[in-house]
């Protein structure tokens, strides 16, 4: 039988909502200003974040094949049917990022708007949805064996 870590992936996907909202309100007051920057920045940071340790307890839980990269987390899940093309083009677009965000930080371009930002609320939102479908119909057959064994 499978072990998924439902409980992590649930709190990873708990913050979802607020990388979202964060990502919206820094889109909608866009300045160029270094708060904003800021803001953007730790969001789409987070973001990447997300959705990679998501993926990760996915393809261990699910006994996936091994990923080598970010990049990799993202196809592997995408190749299961965790999500759908639409939001695998964004992810894949999204975790080219980590490396400018985490390593190469002091020339990111805080005063510019990141293409991606006013778009990943909604693939972000549709992502933790898919994600939560998919735990849902892949452990039913278990959920449902336990239950009669129960009864």
């Amino acid at each position: 039988m499978y072990y998924v870590n439902k409980e992590q992936i649930a709190h990873r996907l708990a913050a979802v909502p607020e990388v979202a909202e964060g990502l919206r309100l820094s889109t909608q007051a866009w300045d160029g200003g270094l708060m904003m920057g800021l803001v953007q920045e730790r969001c789409l940071h987070l973001a990447i974040e997300i959705v990679t340790d998501v993926g990760s307890y996915l393809i261990d839980g699910f006994i996936m094949r091994d990923a080598s990269s970010y990049d990799d987390i993202i196809e592997i899940n995408h190749e299961e049917k965790v999500f759908d093309a639409s939001i695998y083009e964004v992810l894949r677009q999204l975790v080219t990022l980590r490396k400018p965000l985490v390593q190469d930080y002091f020339s990111w371009n805080r005063g510019e708007l990141h293409p991606l930002s006013s778009d990943l609320p909604e693939i972000l939102e549709r992502f933790a949805d898919q994600v939560s479908a998919y735990v849902d119909r892949e452990l039913a057959p278990f959920t449902n064996q336990e239950d009669r064994g129960t009864e």
